[in-house]
């Protein structure tokens, strides 16, 4: 495929495309050694699963996870585990779709779906890609406003100067980008592993969370009010397996140079995508874990105390309710794990958005530009509920929490056509087409998947 465009880039900011590459101006850039040892190869094919892992890991993920262990305990411990495993299945057919075929998946989607069903199909991906900016725009202002202490609103429009931010990163190179992202994993990584040892969690108890039970389908709420199971349940799986990181996957896992002719090459360069991506997953898995633990250990009993950011930076510095560990040290770096989630995602969602603008409606617009019209579309509804409730962090949570669930309804839009393009033998070849065994887990996940989100629906339909 070749690059073109039918219009002058120099005089238009929207241009339309028809056959580029996604991504094209980092699309092959990356050269992977063909002779070397197996650690060598991975590091060189290493780097699109750490950008991948940090959907998996942003803000929206903390209020759902820390409320789950606040009020549950350890019990849906199961559902992380569950979620991370569908993750790693739907991310290596994605990142496979890309290498094997050159398309992501929003460019294979509308190639082979009619204009109503490509368009239908593009505004649920906008929409959950709207639901991410808002829990990287909460996460963001609120860790604002705890370390500097401003006001809410003003930490709210902070966050629309984070373009200015992606576009430094940007003149770095991808593979510095990759990088940064990894460093900022690892920070993470450190300062909830560190909290955990701290609070000393039971650890029979804890692995014991890792069987699934039915009670994380109940759509009873606790003693003492909150939310449902089944609605964290959802609000974890929404929040783990993010729709705009599959179309994400299939576009950065071609920006590794493969010779697509040489099918031995094409293989092991599958092989080592999802080696990358299953390592990072698995990293996005603990910290998952880290925050639902963390809530058990040190909050359980007091859900109703640690319902917001604030009140978790708060309770961490509070002798009552974290305990003897209790300092103004362990909030500070709360606070900070926090931002750095929210600027993190920040960089994954600007990418998709440009794939998802591209592939779905062939139009391409300036990063910063697309940037601007996502993030503003994200603030309207976080400064409308700052506004009116007055920069209630309470308010603004119950919205994370909800832009959560949303994405777990718009994930089998996205699931249904990788699932099918990437088991076709026609479209994938006799190959790379999913084996029997992976394919029907994918569609048991799809099925269950769908009924738990019309439950979700008729639950809040019926106001229960």
């Amino acid at each position: 495929m070749q690059n073109s465009t039918s219009v002058n880039p120099k005089h238009h900011l929207v241009q339309k495309t028809e056959d580029d590459l996604s991504l094209s101006d980092v699309n092959g850039s990356i050269e992977v050694p063909e002779n070397g040892s197996f650690w060598r190869k991975l590091l060189a094919f290493s780097g699109p699963g750490a950008l991948v892992a940090v959907g998996y890991m942003d803000p929206g993920n903390w209020v759902t996870s820390v409320a789950g262990g606040a009020q549950y305990r350890y019990t849906l411990l199961s559902v992380v585990l569950i979620s991370s495993l569908i993750a790693m299945m739907l991310q290596y057919m994605a990142g496979k779709l890309g290498i094997v075929k050159q398309e992501d998946l929003a460019q294979a989607t509308r190639d082979r779906t009619n204009k109503v069903g490509g368009f239908v199909l593009w505004i649920m991906t906008e929409l959950a890609l709207i639901a991410t900016d808002i829990a990287e725009v909460i996460g963001g202002a609120i860790a604002l406003h705890l370390l500097f202490g401003w006001s809410m609103i003003a930490s709210v429009l902070t966050t629309a100067f984070d373009v200015i931010l992606l576009l430094l990163l940007m003149k770095f190179g991808f593979r510095k980008i990759e990088a940064i992202v990894m460093t900022l994993i690892i920070t993470i990584l450190v300062i909830f592993a560190y909290l955990v040892i701290l609070s000393t969690p039971q650890l029979s108890a804890l692995f014991g969370g890792y069987l699934p039970q039915l009670q994380t389908l109940s759509s009873h709420t606790s003693i003492g009010g909150g939310d449902s199971q089944l609605t964290l349940t959802l609000g974890i799986i929404g929040a783990t397996v993010m729709p705009h990181n599959l179309y994400l996957h299939s576009s950065i896992s071609q920006t590794r140079k493969v010779d697509r002719s040489n099918k031995s090459e094409l293989k092991e360069a599958v092989r080592f995508m999802t080696w990358d991506s299953n390592i990072q997953l698995s990293l996005a898995f603990v910290i998952n874990s880290l925050l639902l633990i963390l809530g058990a250990a040190l909050f359980f009993g007091h859900a109703d105390k640690v319902g917001t950011f604030g009140s978790m930076y708060n309770a961490l510095k509070d002798n009552s309710i974290a305990g003897a560990i209790a300092s103004p040290i362990l909030s500070t770096l709360f606070a900070v794990a926090l931002l750095a989630s929210g600027q993190n995602s920040t960089i994954t969602g600007t990418l998709t958005g440009e794939i998802v603008m591209e592939g779905f409606l062939h139009l391409r617009i300036p990063m910063w530009l697309r940037r601007v019209v996502t993030r503003g579309l994200a603030l309207i509804p976080v400064v409308a509920f700052t506004l009116i409730y007055g920069g209630s962090e309470g308010k603004l949570d119950e919205l994370m929490v909800q832009s959560q669930v949303f994405l777990s309804i718009a994930l089998p839009f996205t699931m249904a056509p990788l699932i099918y393009f990437t088991s076709s033998k026609k479209i994938m070849g006799e190959e790379f087409a999913n084996p029997k065994w992976i394919a029907v887990l994918g569609w048991i996940a799809f099925a269950v998947l769908t009924y738990l989100n019309v439950r979700l629906v008729v639950q809040q339909l019926m106001g229960s």
